[in-house]
């Protein structure tokens, strides 16, 4: 398939909940493929579809170590989370230069459609459920960064605006 080019913050897609998969298609299977060589190109562990541009509630995800066990998820939804919070620094190729360190549940329990079309429920934990949690906040027109405080998430956008300027 083809990496697809992320989009640059502020870009209103990136801001605005994308739309609900009404079933799993050719074309939505073609997404899902340009999403996978799209994140398996550059140093990351999931990708929304709505970071390439398309306003689809389609994510991918793959923490494995040797890559190639991508999960392919239409319309997830965190159905329950755990109390115990789990730190991870994140980052966005939408801002890129910029991170900060994130505290979610660290466990999930997601429902989503998957490739063959099924309603899927499965448990991630660690760093798979940061990056599922990750990507279901891009869905909703969120990105990592408005988990800081109005302090610190103004600072990461001063300092990323910095970084491209330079660039």
């Amino acid at each position: 398939m083809a990496v697809r080019r992320c989009l640059s913050w502020p870009n209103a897609c990136l801001k605005t909940p994308a739309a609900e998969v009404a079933a799993i298609t050719d074309k939505v299977r073609a997404i899902w493929a340009d999403m996978v060589d799209t994140m398996d190109a550059m140093p990351g562990y999931g990708l929304a579809a709505v970071q390439i541009g398309i306003p689809l509630r389609l994510a991918v995800v793959d923490c494995s170590e040797t890559r190639g066990q991508a999960i392919l998820m239409a319309n997830p939804e965190v159905l329950h989370a755990s109390i115990q919070p789990r730190e991870h620094e994140e980052a966005s190729p939408n801002l890129p230069g910029v991170s900060a360190v994130i505290s979610r549940p660290r466990a999930v329990t997601v429902r989503f459609l998957n490739a063959a079309g099924e309603v899927e429920e499965r448990d991630f934990v660690n760093l798979w459920a940061t990056s599922v949690q990750h990507q279901i906040d891009h869905l909703a027109g969120k990105m990592y960064f408005d988990h800081l405080s109005p302090l610190k998430r103004k600072m990461l956008l001063v300092k990323a605006e910095k970084l491209r300027k330079r660039a």
